[in-house]
């Protein structure tokens, strides 16, 4: 069984290493230690809220915001990378913050309930990963336009929301956001890929877009835990 296994992920990484350029590989590799570093910084900036040993409150919010729109403002310039690594993970941190105190209330209903959504995420995203790095060059390219037409359309009924207040509104966007996100991963994966190969290398770009992906798909998947949660314990 063991040697069934090792042979297939010895055929597994050959047939990668087929199929993408040294450079490619290379880039992802960057890509997903970053990403993994972030998540780490995200990760300590919820411990910190939750200790209330660093807890920036609003201030977090405030400071994502400006760190990505300084991402996006202050382009890779091929001398810039520490620094715009460390906006990166800055945002990673704020991002922990601001979710500090959603993870506090899910924890005290149910701590199952976030090792649950967090081992869903982990699946998920290596799973559709490795789907995008094994299907056909550009295959999910296609899902650029529509998943940002499903995004406004959302951002739309959120707005509309904030008036209405409609669970069903609210419902929706949940379980709409995570096959939205899902797909994003996809997306994001191949053109990571297509942008390196067109000589588009720039690791921290590429990690937040993968970040978002992450970040928002475990939320969703948090939040529709805690409501099932709660929703049976009062039957």
């Amino acid at each position: 069984m063991a040697t069934s296994i090792e042979d297939r992920f010895k055929q597994f990484t050959e047939g990668l290493s087929q199929k993408y350029e040294p450079f490619v590989r290379q880039h992802l590799a960057k890509v997903y230690g970053v990403l993994g570093i972030t998540t780490l910084f995200t990760a300590l900036g919820v411990l910190l809220q939750m200790k209330s040993l660093i807890d920036l409150g609003v201030v977090s919010a405030l400071g994502s915001l400006g760190l990505v729109l300084g991402l996006h403002f202050y382009q890779d310039n091929g001398k810039n990378y520490n620094t715009r690594l460390a906006m990166l993970l800055g945002f990673g941190f704020c991002s922990g913050q601001s979710m500090g105190p959603l993870i506090g209330y899910v924890i005290q209903i149910n701590p199952a309930i976030l090792f649950t959504a967090f081992v869903g995420t982990f699946i998920i995203f290596v799973s559709l990963s490795l789907a995008a790095l094994l299907a056909e060059r550009g295959k999910y390219l296609f899902l650029g336009g529509l998943l940002v037409s499903v995004l406004n359309t959302m951002a739309v009924l959120s707005l509309f929301n904030m008036f209405f207040r409609s669970y069903f509104v609210q419902l929706g966007q949940l379980y709409i956001g995570v096959f939205v996100m899902a797909a994003f991963i996809l997306f994001d994966t191949q053109s990571i890929i297509e942008k390196c190969r067109r000589g588009n290398v720039d690791v921290v770009q590429h990690s937040l877009d993968l970040f978002f992906d992450v970040l928002s798909l475990f939320r969703r998947i948090l939040i529709i835990l805690t409501q099932k949660n709660c929703a049976s314990s009062k039957i």
